[in-house]
């Protein structure tokens, strides 16, 4: 028997067992993956964590604060549901914690952050709405697998001495019951599959299995690599139909299954509908896992237009707030959009998501990052290979080439309104007063150090040949988190339809909604997904509950 079985080896998971393996507590972590995907999907993330009030952020000038960071956190979630009690409460610790001990415990583990301190999700428009009053993107310096690199560490170690038994290949179907209050849970072992990291793996079953335990941590991530349960849970209130075509921004086996068998043994199950996905997504040329999609994080002054050609409107510029964006895309009628820019612009503000897109960072090589982000002439190789490969890429010298290119990609473009849309947007550019909220916007962000640095071009004319090649990209929905998930209390205590603790169950990270059910409520602020798997993971391992 296992004091503790912990399901799923993600970034969540490794956190609970590792500190709960530090209180001396026997723990067996089972995953349905093999042990090359240890990590899951905390590995493939740019490694961006919500932070307050840090030296980094102080370096560059930004002025934050606990009670600040807090009126962005409530403005962004607008909490309106009884269940978002707990959310709350979790959404309040885990400020306290990101403006408290987040830094200081993870730096102790050795874990460091690019000087350069990112400004995402800049909002609706509000002081009171959504967004970040100030930048708080700390970007982990090794990216993702940077940040999971510290608990993998100690998770071997604790292995070695007998406090950690690691089950890979164990796909958990039941959570067994006596009473009310967890025994054990129950499953299949599955064919050894060695795919590589992140690819589909098979399902074959090999034999089944069983384990007995008075405690159970379900961290087994949310649903965004299973479409059918994505469509099932889409807020049609809020965004409509879900959209006929989407890209997958994690691997397949994060496929919600475990939710649904927690919900089985009794757990309560809220916000299922509050969901987070990009609208800057394109097709992989080289995918990993299906329909495999890799986000651009951009800068703000590329030109975003529906699928037909004409502006989003406002607050739909890019980098401010991806809800807004979600539905102003959807309620056209179609799932893609466009962003048309230049190379200049492309060069320093497309990022691309993923660890495997950015090389130089997780390789901790800062000669690379020199001459890949600012030395050189042209933008990152990942980004000239998806300019070369990329299915959703047009690339011409001229507007008129553009534009012959994305009608030959999509026949909804209205040419006439491209240019018109193009030529109203240039001819705000040489006004230094300007009536046009995005150029206004692009001059206001180059007054941050970072910004005019790294991620905002100096502003110029889309047909400024001095800028060229032109370019246009395509872009689709991309799925990504859960906002909600399994109800907990502030011990990661599932509870239950009474409000009551499910004695012995217990949930963290994606599969609880980050905390509580989900502590984001309708929104994110970037960074508070790998910031939620760490929190919520180190209050389950710490608890004295568990």
């Amino acid at each position: 028997m296992a004091d503790i079985i912990v399901i799923g080896a993600g970034l969540a998971g490794l956190v609970a067992a590792v500190e709960a393996a530090d209180r001396g507590r026997h723990v067996t972590l089972v995953d349905q993956e093999g042990r090359q995907n240890l990590g899951a999907q905390a590995f493939w993330s740019l490694g961006g964590l919500f932070m307050v009030d840090t030296p980094e952020q102080r370096r560059m000038g930004i002025r934050d604060s606990r009670d600040l960071a807090m009126a962005d956190w409530l403005g962004s979630a607008a909490f309106d549901r009884a269940e978002d009690a707990w959310p709350r409460r979790w959404a309040e610790a885990f400020v306290d914690f990101a403006a408290g001990d987040m830094r200081g415990w993870l730096h102790g583990m050795g874990m460091r952050w690019f000087p350069v301190v990112g400004w995402a999700e800049r909002g609706g428009g509000f002081a009171g709405g959504h967004g970040n009053s100030v930048p708080r993107f700390h970007l982990t310096w090794g990216v993702g697998p940077g940040v999971i690199a510290p608990f993998v560490d100690r998770a071997m170690a604790h292995a070695r001495d007998g406090r950690i038994d690691l089950r890979f290949r164990h796909r958990v179907t039941r959570l067994d019951m006596a009473d009310g209050a967890v025994t054990g849970v129950a499953g299949d072992v599955l064919e050894e599959d060695d795919a590589r990291r992140g690819a589909s793996s098979t399902r074959a079953v090999t034999a089944p299995f069983a384990i007995a335990t008075p405690n159970v941590v379900v961290a087994s991530g949310g649903i965004g690599g299973n479409f059918d349960m994505v469509r099932r849970n889409w807020p049609r209130d809020r965004l409509g139909d879900p959209p006929a075509s989407m890209l997958s921004g994690v691997p397949a086996h994060v496929d919600g299954r475990m939710i649904d068998t927690a919900a089985a043994a009794g757990a309560e199950v809220v916000n299922a509908d509050r969901m987070w996905h990009y609208t800057e997504g394109v097709a992989n040329y080289d995918p990993i896992w299906p329909h495999h999609g890799i986000r651009i994080l951009p800068g703000p002054s590329s030109l975003w237009l529906d699928a037909t050609g004409r502006r989003l409107p406002m607050p739909c510029l890019p980098g401010f707030d991806t809800m807004a964006t979600l539905r102003a895309i959807l309620a056209t009628g179609h799932a893609h959009s466009w962003f048309v820019t230049t190379s200049t612009i492309a060069k320093k503000e497309f990022a691309l998501s993923g660890s495997e897109q950015n090389p130089d960072l997780e390789s901790k090589d800062w000669r690379m990052v020199l001459h890949d982000r600012l030395l050189n002439r042209r933008a990152t190789p990942a980004v000239e290979a998806f300019k070369k490969r990329g299915a959703d890429f047009v690339v011409a010298d001229d507007l008129d080439g553009l534009i012959v290119g994305m009608v030959t990609k999509d026949e909804h473009v209205d040419p006439a309104r491209v240019r018109a849309e193009v030529a109203a947007r240039d001819s705000q550019m040489d006004n230094p007063f300007s009536k046009d909220g995005q150029v206004m916007a692009i001059h206001a962000m180059r007054n941050h150090r970072g910004d005019r640095f790294m991620r905002t071009a100096r502003p110029h004319r889309l047909t400024d040949p001095r800028h060229g090649p032109m370019i246009a990209v395509r872009l689709h929905v991309l799925t990504r988190k859960s906002l909600g998930g399994l109800l907990t209390d502030l011990d990661g205590r599932c509870l239950g339809a009474d409000g009551a603790p499910v004695p012995g169950l217990f949930a963290c990270g994606e599969a609880a909604g980050f905390g509580g059910g989900g502590y984001h409520g309708w929104n994110a602020l970037e960074g508070t997904f790998l910031g939620g798997c760490l929190f919520s993971g180190r209050r389950v391992g710490r608890s004295g509950a568990l």
